[in-house]
């Protein structure tokens, strides 16, 4: 049995739960999430004791898979409408920085040209000096948006120049030593 799957996830906060079909929809004030479960697990809600539930039909290997997947994509949602999800980057380099221009990041970050990578709908971003602050409701689109981000200049280990995550520790590395006579 799945110890993730079997854990009921608690409704909390303004978040309202309903399911039509294999569609859930989770809404807390003006937030909206649905997502399509897979046919090898059911969920349910239990309206009396505020809690999503969700279980297996058998017991074959894709059914114990989306069987936690299914709970923590729910509970994810349900934190999603409430509380919202924050990824924080920082610009370390010389002269290096970000803006924001429309639904766009244009990053100066040691290459000629501009690096442009779009926000999609439901993603807000914010820049404050060598700081990038990715804020929305949906945890999968932010973390995809702070992945292209960092994509565009991943820290390296020798000067420590990039785009990191703010959490990401970088071990840097000892350049080469060059023999001292020859």
């Amino acid at each position: 049995m799945s110890r993730i799957g079997k854990q009921p996830v608690p409704i909390t906060g303004n978040a309202k739960v309903t399911i039509t079909g294999r569609d859930i929809v989770v809404e807390g004030g003006s937030n909206k999430l649905t997502y399509t479960h897979r046919p090898e697990v059911t969920v349910t809600v239990d309206s009396d004791a505020k809690q999503v539930v969700v279980e297996r039909k058998n017991d074959s290997r894709v059914a114990k898979a989306m069987h936690g997947l299914t709970r923590a994509l729910i509970a994810n949602m349900i934190q999603g409408v409430t509380t919202g999800f924050t990824r924080d980057l920082e610009i370390n380099g010389v002269g290096w920085n970000a803006k924001v221009q429309g639904m766009t990041v244009a990053l100066n970050v040691g290459y000629a040209d501009t690096r442009v990578v779009n926000i999609p709908a439901g993603v807000q971003v914010d820049v404050q000096q060598n700081k990038i602050k990715v804020t929305g409701h949906d945890k999968q689109a932010v973390g995809q948006l702070a992945a292209e981000i960092r994509r565009q200049r991943p820290p390296e280990p020798y000067n420590g120049k990039g785009i990191k995550y703010a959490e990401e520790v970088i071990v840097r590395k000892e350049g080469k030593a060059f023999a001292g006579g020859g």
